[in-house]
């Protein structure tokens, strides 16, 4: 078996005796690595196309997880990245690709909950991850995808597009623009608070579905959070709404028939009791607004969709022509059936925080 020769230039325990492709992610390419004292590690190649600058990325996944291991009570509670032998947490090789490796912590992930359980726990994961870093400084980390989340300037880009028409598909989609169009102000609240100093900057993690969650093989427990490419400044109703927009829905985000799609108010509850039973530092501001969080990022993602359709689907991968001009009804509608329920969101958000929030 041929070891990946990445490998040697990190401070293992022991010498590598296999290296096996690991994993279902569709970004990085990652490996597992078992060495002859039985020590097992996660190598992965960061992918450059996506994340355009790894030097910065690592620099904030390096302080995020050395700030989180002086907080946690276990090893497999964190991320522990292994720097190289010239003391980076990466390597660069002759070909100029970037790899990183970490203790492998044995545990599973799930693409869906198979139970409510599984959905609280990971609940319970962001909302750690959330409390944990309440005293990082945020204002310190790179944004590694710049304006990720800025909804304000994801209308700018959609309306760009839709002047530019480059493939001649804006005559398909007039209602699909008039709704966003109609959306924009309320959509973009959220940015608009941000900027006025009414909601305060945290470290995010940008990616926060179930399948980022590693739970205990055992006890089904969260064990921690993975993934942290994404970690940047940002607002912790979009950590939050990312969560319920693909976990509290009633159908897959390209479901052909988008009617199918709606919010799950009692999974919506689920999550949020284990978010703010474990959010403890969140400002009574940013509790109150997790509802539109919801809202925000799944009216920003239509307009991702959209865009992307409009430009000829550049961004976001494709299985046939109208992929993601589907995904964007999908979101459509989700928002729709959000905005139908919110006074209901509204007073879950109220309840819980009354009962957790003691």
């Amino acid at each position: 078996m041929q070891i990946e020769k990445a490998a040697y230039a990190f401070q293992l325990d022991g010498n590598p005796v296999s290296c096996e492709e690991f994993g279902h992610g569709h970004i990085n390419s990652t490996l597992k690595v078992t060495t002859d004292t039985g020590a097992e590690y996660v190598l992965q190649r960061i992918n450059k196309y996506v994340f355009r600058n790894p030097v910065r990325l690592m620099a904030n996944v390096g302080a995020v997880t050395e700030f989180l291991g002086k907080k946690v009570k276990e090893a497999r509670n964190a991320l522990h990245y292994i720097p190289t032998h010239t003391g980076l947490l990466y390597h660069r090789d002759r070909k100029g690709e970037f790899w990183r490796a970490y203790d492998y912590i044995g545990g599973f992930c799930l693409d869906v909950p198979e139970t409510e359980e599984d959905f609280y726990q990971s609940a319970l994961a962001f909302g750690r991850f959330q409390d944990q870093l309440a005293d990082f400084p945020a204002h310190t980390l790179y944004e590694t995808i710049p304006e990720f989340h800025n909804t304000v300037d994801r209308y700018r880009q959609l309306y760009e597009s839709i002047s530019i028409d480059p493939c001649q598909r804006v005559a398909n989609v007039k209602d699909e623009i008039y709704y966003l169009t109609k959306q924009e102000e309320v959509a973009c609240t959220l940015q608009r608070m941000r900027e006025n100093g009414e909601l305060p900057l945290r470290v995010t993690h940008n990616d926060t579905k179930l399948n980022n969650v590693l739970l205990d093989r055992t006890t089904r427990k969260a064990l921690c959070v993975l993934d942290l490419d994404t970690v940047m400044p940002g607002l912790s109703a979009h950590d939050f709404g990312d969560s319920i927009r693909f976990g509290a829905a009633t159908a897959e985000e390209d479901e052909p028939d988008y009617e199918k799609m709606s919010l799950d108010l009692h999974l919506f509850e689920v999550y949020t009791r284990g978010f703010l039973e474990a959010a403890t530092a969140l400002t009574d501001k940013e509790v109150e607004v997790l509802p539109m969080g919801a809202l925000s990022i799944t009216l920003e993602l239509a307009t991702r969709f959209l865009k992307d359709y409009i430009d000829g689907d550049l961004y976001f991968k494709t299985a046939y022509p109208e992929h993601n001009l589907i995904r964007a009804r999908t979101q459509i509608r989700l928002a729709q059936d959000m905005q139908s329920k919110m006074n209901e969101m509204n007073r879950i958000v109220a309840q819980v925080a009354a009962q957790v929030r003691k």
